[in-house]
């Protein structure tokens, strides 16, 4: 046992029941984890913002193009639709979308529009990566029957 000089001891039994500093030490340790989970929270709720936002751009594009009497004719009407409505959209870019597939299989008569959304410029991918980043590209599709009513 080191043995304390008397001024070392009085100082050391003074310490010991100091609470003073404590409020600065927890909220040292905590604020890290909590503004970690803050920004972990607010870039999956953007990115999920942008899957949903494609999503309905999708099926209601589709509902619109569905109308056309010829493939031709539901592009147009699909890519018309979209250019007029993406400005509703606040975390989308037109510049960004793009119409994969926009056609009626013979077969089955059914009617499909897939549309991709790069997001490569996306805010959350410049952030440090502490779990694995979502894809780079949204796609998603909508299909509606046609005939058979």
């Amino acid at each position: 046992m080191i043995a304390l000089s008397p001024i070392h001891a009085s100082l050391f039994r003074r310490s010991i029941g100091c609470r003073r500093g404590t409020a600065a030490v927890e909220f040292a340790l905590v604020v890290p984890v909590f503004l970690c989970l803050v920004f972990g929270i607010v870039s999956l709720g953007a990115y999920l913002t942008v899957v949903h936002g494609v999503q309905q751009l999708a099926a209601e594009a589709a509902r619109v193009a569905i109308a056309g009497l010829d493939d031709g004719e539901r592009d147009r009407l699909a890519r018309g639709y979209l250019s007029g409505n993406i400005a509703y959209y606040p975390l989308l870019s037109p510049a960004r979308l793009t119409v994969d597939r926009c056609a009626t299989d013979a077969a089955s008569g059914v009617f499909s529009l897939t549309l991709r959304y790069d997001l490569s410029d996306m805010f959350i991918f410049s952030l440090p990566a502490f779990a694995p980043a979502p894809p780079r590209a949204v796609v998603r599709s909508a299909a509606i029957q046609r005939g058979g009513y």
